[in-house]
């Protein structure tokens, strides 16, 4: 497959995983969202679209540079591997959080996220310095998400 194909599929597959979230959030967020108590830093709800889209592509970027790599190297692989299972995490938190509506289990899957990004961070960083570096926005958005999920929970 060529690096072009790879590249366009990375961020594509990254972009799906907001999707996905985006169809448990839409009808949420004016509905039971909206009632909610909420910290004082939470930001307008206009704000999470861009940062996420810009987000996505970024890690979509990373993916690739792993990926380029080839999923025969062992170490390539079990990052690749823990990539999509962060990803995995990423989507089933909008799941949990805005379609079950269930503010703990959204912390739940945000702690285990946080923690699933850092590890990609760290192996990719043995790959390609590039695609860790460009995780860290990302790390950094999740670390202010887990930390407004903790405080919707704990005024909820």
């Amino acid at each position: 497959m060529s690096n072009i194909l790879k590249l366009i599929l990375s961020i594509v597959i990254c972009q799906l995983a907001g999707f996905i979230g985006a169809i448990f959030t839409m009808d949420s967020i004016p509905t039971w969202y909206a009632a909610l108590n909420k910290p004082s830093f939470n930001p307008p709800n206009n704000v999470f679209g861009p940062v996420w889209t810009i987000l996505y592509v970024m890690m979509g970027i990373s993916m690739f540079l792993i990926w380029k790599e080839g999923l025969k190297n062992k170490d390539v692989k079990n990052a690749f591997i823990f990539f999509i299972i962060q990803l995995i995490l990423n989507a089933l938190w909008s799941v949990v959080f805005f379609g079950a509506h269930s503010v703990l289990g959204g912390l739940i899957i945000i702690v285990l996220l946080w923690l699933a990004v850092l590890y990609c961070i760290i192996s990719f960083r043995k790959i390609s310095r590039v695609a860790s570096i460009l995780l860290i926005p990302y790390l950094l958005w999740i670390t202010f998400a887990t930390l407004l999920n903790y405080y919707i929970l704990i005024l909820n």
